[in-house]
């Protein structure tokens, strides 16, 4: 009767980096997901801020162009173009868009910092 012997798999000789590979696929990893999560943010000094305080007459002429689906309440002109926008809860993420009538165009004060 031949020994019963276990069967187990030989020892594979290590990588001559070793640990060192797998630290450094690691590295360019995390590398790549924060140069790729850094590709979405706004550059500082890009953007200007909106103004505040749009008074309640200029609110009511808004709402009279504006289209019903649009929160007005969240309602912002930026000074770089003059125009008015709103912030829009989607299924996947939050982002402003421009106000717009029913007929789908751009709700503008017609004056911007540009001019």
């Amino acid at each position: 009767m031949e020994p019963c012997h276990s069967k187990i798999a030989p020892k594979r000789p290590a990588h001559p980096l070793g640990p060192a590979l797998r630290r450094t696929g690691r590295g360019a990893l995390l590398t790549g997901a924060l140069l790729t999560l850094g590709a979405c943010a706004v550059p500082p000094g890009t953007e200007r801020a909106p103004e505040q305080g749009i008074s309640p007459e200029a609110m009511e002429q808004i709402a009279a162009l504006a289209a019903p689906y649009q929160d007005l309440s969240t309602v912002e002109r930026r000074p770089g173009d003059g125009c008015y926008w709103y912030r829009h809860v989607g299924p996947v993420e939050t982002t402003m868009l421009p106000l717009r009538t029913p007929e789908g165009n751009p709700i503008c004060s017609g004056t911007s910092a540009g001019s």
